[in-house]
């Protein structure tokens, strides 16, 4: 893949980077590179029920598979993107996806409970170290419509999240385990793709350069954008554990509840990982018109009334609410990076990797605590507790009104 020299030309280091032009082609290289990262991933989570019968695991150990996953990659994102805003390595990005390579190729064969959670790591750590570099990447193409780019990235990952449970539908559920291995074709995809956006972001560091002298134009104390910030992590971490119950355990739960078959329960989650795709999509760039705290207060608080509805209803209303749970909240995470990436001006990676770092750990964390709920209380007492969590996003009127977030 040729981006480097097919890419329109970058403004030189003399032109304020405000007027650096918008390149769509590597905006959607950086994006479909997310889809291919993120259907990998998803591969784990959906073949859950598969190794929950073949290993005999509980829903505690099937949460601790989360747990190590997520951990591994958010862990590391925010020391990755620190160290990378200060130098820069575009050879992380094809590097690391050959982890996730090892990763994938390493769960087709394993055989016990303890190589799962290694192969698990191996592709935690290849997405650390994807998701702060193709971020910053993305923002630098961006033209000024930070919105625009960080939506289009985030929704190459949701639309890889949605294909990947319809994938292992259709290829590992009918034959087996062994066949996750065809999935290893994607990651040597993507680090061709990752190769060639590697070639374009080493082509325009002065950019990167030029950006990286952003002063701060929000008049805000340090005290207050640090409060801002803390903020923003508990929206996050209110967003992410309610979506580990649908990520990890709404298979289990609509085969519980309305006995469904393991491949229409798959069905249901691929909808409701579309509808994520669709609601990431669209959040980006109406925070760009009408400002990313009115995203967020619409995304997290507004979908309060379908969680809370959810639990006590049939299958049909189920497979609703669940696709408009998903369009909705989604539409928070954009608008959220970018607002604390305009805060924190010139920390671009950094800002990043914290977010995804926090995304993966919340989403970690609650897999492996409502795991071990389900397996006290039920699954379905899983979804009427976490049904209250978007409340906390009353938490927004304590984010800063100001002319640049």
């Amino acid at each position: 893949m040729s981006i480097s020299s097919t890419a329109s030309p970058l403004a030189s280091p003399s032109v304020a980077s405000q007027a650096s032009p918008l390149v769509m082609r590597v905006i959607g290289a950086c994006a479909l590179a997310h889809l291919i990262n993120d259907l990998i991933q998803a591969v784990l989570p959906s073949i859950y029920p598969m190794l929950k019968e073949s290993y005999g695991l509980t829903f505690t150990q099937v949460g601790l598979i989360t747990l190590t996953f997520q951990l591994t990659a958010s862990l590391l994102q925010p020391w990755v993107g620190y160290h990378t805003d200060r130098h820069p390595k575009p050879w992380l990005l094809p590097v690391g996806s050959l982890c996730t390579l090892a990763g994938i190729l390493m769960l087709a064969f394993v055989g016990s409970f303890p190589a799962i959670l290694l192969a698990s790591a191996l592709v935690g750590i290849g997405s650390s170290t994807f998701h702060p570099e193709a971020s910053r990447i993305a923002r630098l193409a961006s033209g000024g419509r930070y919105g625009l780019a960080q939506s289009t990235f985030q929704v190459g990952g949701n639309a890889g999240s949605a294909f990947g449970p319809l994938l292992a539908a259709a290829i590992v559920i009918p034959y087996g385990q062994g066949s996750v291995a065809w999935f290893g074709l994607f990651a040597v995809f993507a680090i061709v793709v990752l190769y060639g956006l590697s070639r374009w972001y080493r082509n325009h560091l002065d950019l990167f350069k030029l950006k990286q002298g952003t002063k701060a134009t929000h008049g805000l104390s340090q005290k207050r954008v640090t409060f801002a910030l803390v903020v923003l992590a508990l929206l996050v971490f209110s967003k992410y554990f309610y979506m580990a119950s649908f990520t990890s355990y709404f298979t289990f739960y609509l085969i519980e509840r309305f006995d469904l078959s393991v491949a229409s329960s798959q069905l249901h989650l691929f909808l409701f990982l579309g509808a994520v795709a669709a609601g990431t999509f669209f959040g980006g760039p109406i925070g760009d018109r009408i400002g990313r705290k009115a995203v967020i207060w619409f995304s997290i608080l507004g979908v309060a009334p379908f969680t809370l509805a959810l639990p006590y209803v049939d299958l049909f209303w189920t497979g609703v609410l669940s696709m408009i749970i998903g369009f909705i909240l989604a539409s928070a995470f954009s608008a959220i990076v970018v607002f604390a990436q305009e805060l924190v001006p010139g920390n671009v990676g950094m800002i990043a990797g914290l977010f995804f770092g926090l995304m993966f750990g919340f989403g970690g964390i609650g897999a492996a605590l409502l795991g071990h709920l389900a397996d006290i209380h039920g699954i379905e007492y899983v979804y009427t507790l976490c049904s209250f969590l978007p409340l906390l996003g009353v938490l927004t009127i304590l984010l800063p009104s100001t002319k640049g977030v």
